[in-house]
């Protein structure tokens, strides 16, 4: 139930944060060629947009089997490998995203500390930096469910264009 829940938040946010960043810029363009003024934060609100769409995405393509990877070795190698591969480029990306998220937390409570804001929209950075941790630890929390399913299985999420995915994606996994 939470995984069902958390992958429908996972996905509004990501359609609202590109549906929002495409209206804002379009609004600021449609400004500047009818009128000849323009939105002076637009430019600010989309990057920050962006950004927050960008970190969701990939804990998104992590959940899905579309996130980028390398899996040349992996497939050459014979299955004994392969199954070691896999463990290992998995728990390689619970510590790199682990270890973003956390030194992201701690950036975002420094940031806090600062008092900063930024230059357009005069918004807290802290708010606008949470995307690092926020996303990272989403993230982070993909790679164990793909870890555990492929303890669970031996499959994990891939994603091949004109053939249905081996993994069912709303299946439960807990930890």
């Amino acid at each position: 139930m939470f995984n069902r829940a958390l992958n429908h938040l996972e996905e509004w946010l990501i359609s609202t944060f590109m549906a929002a960043a495409t209206l804002v810029a379009f609004a600021a363009v449609m400004m500047r060629y009818t009128t000849g003024g323009g939105i002076s934060w637009a430019q600010e609100l989309t990057i920050y947009l962006f950004i927050w769409m960008a970190k969701f995405g990939a804990a998104y393509g992590v959940r899905t089997g579309i996130h980028i990877g390398v899996d040349f070795v992996a497939n050459a190698a014979r299955p004994s490998i392969k199954r070691l591969l896999v463990i290992a480029s998995m728990l390689l990306g619970v510590t790199f995203t682990g270890v973003i998220s956390f030194f992201g937390a701690r950036w975002v409570i420094f940031i806090y500390g600062t008092g900063q804001i930024s230059p357009d929209l005069e918004w807290p950075m802290w708010v606008i930096y949470l995307a690092i941790p926020l996303g990272s630890g989403l993230m982070c929390y993909r790679f164990i469910q793909a870890l555990i399913l492929f303890f669970e299985t031996g499959l994990i999420h891939s994603h091949t264009h004109g053939t249905p995915d081996p993994v069912v994606e709303d299946q439960e996994v807990l930890p």
